[in-house]
């Protein structure tokens, strides 16, 4: 997944191209790899269909995919080139060639699609009361979050007859927190999978003029423990913070592109009738917590009382639900057709 965000690499088969060592620029020629470079770390990664090598100039070791550790002789600089030895382009070469029907056949691919209905049960979440041509309109948080979210949940169940589609709650019941997010960090996936995690809200504001739709994602400089250390050999931990830095940037791309991907296809699908608010940062506890690409979709204020009246019909809902689920749609296409 995280290789299929940034390059779309031609899969060929791999020989043994050089006896000396040799520029990186011509290894990637000869190779069929693509190359990510650091120059502040002095660190990159070279990429193949469905591998990484993470590697530092003048460092003994390289890791492939986030995990496993090879010992090398290291990349170097003379000049302005990179240089790879002879023998630490035959180890990435031998496990391509040892990998390349593995690679033909299984992509990446988002396995999994988790939709938490923020709120419930003794939970209203914000509550908007207004009054509509002299009738009362109460209007609580947590049945438009779980509305959209059953409306969201049949149209992806529907679309992927080959994925799992879940709910954290699909009634007036209040999972707390840590449950929520305990249920998408236990998601059991392939090495070649991926899961996203979409936390549903609406808001509020002290500004009654405050409407319009928007995206939250974890701020990038904003780190977790992604990476579990028995899940690492034990004469490899020295690597678990380097590690997790990589996992958290490629997750945090992958927000990115799946919050983008969201608020455009709101942007359409709700016509003009809200305002699009924009991508936005913050440490929600769902979305810190996560140890995935996720997003919080704040879909209007129950405090406007235009907007309110707009989140109390269900044609209007729909709206919502089709510009969520096709941001969706694009996002994991965009993903899997590059494998």
């Amino acid at each position: 997944m995280r290789k299929a965000i940034i390059f779309l690499i031609l899969f060929m088969p791999l020989i043994n191209i050089y006896a000396e060592d040799i520029k990186i620029s011509q290894w990637l020629d000869k190779s069929y790899g693509a190359f990510r470079w650091d120059p502040i770390k002095n660190s990159g990664e070279i990429l193949y269909d469905d591998s990484v090598y993470s590697f530092k100039l003048g460092r003994k070791w390289l890791i492939k995919n986030y995990k496993e550790k090879y010992i090398i002789s290291p990349l170097y600089m003379k000049g302005m080139e990179i240089y790879i030895p002879e023998d630490t382009g035959k180890i990435i070469l031998s496990e391509e060639n040892e990998n390349k029907e593995n690679i033909k056949s299984t992509g990446h691919r988002i396995a999994a699609v988790l939709i938490d209905p923020g709120h419930g049960g003794k939970d209203t979440g914000a509550i908007g009361r207004h009054r509509i041509n002299n009738k009362a309109l109460v209007i609580e948080e947590k049945d438009i979050d779980l509305d959209i979210s059953k409306k969201l949940y049949k149209k992806l169940k529907s679309r992927y007859k080959d994925k799992k589609i879940l709910l954290t709650r699909n009634d007036d019941s209040y999972p707390d927190l840590e449950t929520r997010v305990e249920m998408a960090n236990n998601i059991k996936l392939k090495d070649n999978e991926a899961v996203i995690y979409l936390s549903i809200h609406a808001n509020a504001s002290f500004n009654i003029k405050a409407k319009g739709f928007e995206v939250w994602y974890l701020p990038p400089d904003y780190r977790r423990e992604l990476i579990d250390e028995n899940s690492v050999e034990e004469g490899n931990r020295e690597i678990i913070p380097i590690l997790n830095t990589m996992l958290e940037e490629e997750y945090t791309l992958e927000s990115i592109l799946l919050a983008r991907n969201i608020i455009n296809s709101l942007n359409i699908s709700t016509e003009g009738k809200s305002v699009n608010r924009g991508l936005k940062e913050e440490t929600w506890f769902v979305v810190r917590n996560a140890k995935m690409p996720s997003v919080l979709v704040e879909v209007g204020f129950v405090s406007n009382k235009e907007e309110a009246e707009l989140l109390n019909t269900d044609a209007y809902l729909q709206k919502l639900t089709d510009g969520i689920y096709n941001g969706i749609e694009n996002f994991v296409e965009n993903i899997e057709k590059m494998n």
